[in-house]
């Protein structure tokens, strides 16, 4: 693809991203997650864009997991080969049979079993190639959904990190598009025609993240600044007055 081209408002909300959080070096090499959905597609031609614009020396690999959840994968696969290959990204399939491992570990989430694997397998690779980076196309939805879910799951406030150091593996975790509305990659998407892989995930569509993404949008018809609002209390500086943390009140005998 010779003519690399981003609308202005997506180009600018990722770079702000890249410079606030300083997600990308001089010398990175940089592995993409590629699932082939409109997120990771978009990621992958965004850095494919930054790369041209700016003055980063950096080098860019895609790597996309074959879950094993279906038998026709590998045919899918191809059309997100040759879009890598068209931005002159390298791209390479790693099959990991998640299936099997979400039928071997049935008491646990597939969603955390699937996560856990494909990043494993993720980091696995990029270690192998000499990659100090990781970037996946999580955007500003996963994000606030993330937050939301963790307050109702687990009465916490936490979410993932623009930025990750993994200190076992030695290698930086990069989400560029953490600035941008989920809304904003399907507009793209279809302007440009992208040819997105429907998931093959069998519990797509029936999750708790879906369930918590049609709580988001139901509430916001009563309370219209929901999203934004939860947005802004991931920050640091959200916290306003909580009470101390619970003390040991226990009566001790004697």
């Amino acid at each position: 693809m010779t003519n690399l081209n981003l609308p202005q408002i997506i180009f600018s909300k990722i770079f702000r991203a890249v410079v606030e959080f300083e997600l990308i070096d001089d010398g990175d090499k940089i592995l993409i997650g590629v699932s082939g959905g409109k997120d990771s597609l978009l990621l992958t031609y965004a850095l494919a864009c930054l790369k041209r614009r700016t003055k980063k020396n950096f080098t860019l690999s895609a790597l996309t997991i074959d879950p094993q959840f279906t038998d026709n994968f590998a045919e899918k696969i191809s059309r997100v080969k040759k879009f890598c290959n068209d931005l002159n990204i390298e791209h390479e399939v790693h099959r990991v049979d998640i299936a099997e491992l979400i039928r071997e570990q049935s008491n646990k989430s597939p969603c955390y079993t699937c996560a856990y694997f494909r990043r494993a397998a993720v980091n696995r690779r990029a270690v192998e190639i000499g990659a100090n980076k990781v970037a996946y196309a999580h955007h500003l939805d996963d994000a606030v959904e993330t937050f939301f879910m963790s307050l109702l799951s687990s009465g916490q406030l936490t979410t993932f990190q623009p930025k990750t150091f993994l200190d076992r593996t030695n290698i930086t975790v990069i989400r560029p598009l953490v600035y941008l509305r989920e809304s904003e990659i399907e507009n793209f998407s279809s302007e440009r025609g992208l040819d997105v892989l429907k998931s093959p995930c069998p519990f797509d569509g029936n999750t708790n993240r879906q369930r918590v993404k049609n709580l988001i949008v139901e509430l916001e018809k009563t309370f219209p600044d929901l999203f934004s609002h939860l947005a802004a209390a991931m920050r640091k500086d959200s916290i306003g007055e909580l009470w101390d943390a619970p003390r040991d009140c226990r009566i001790k005998s004697r």
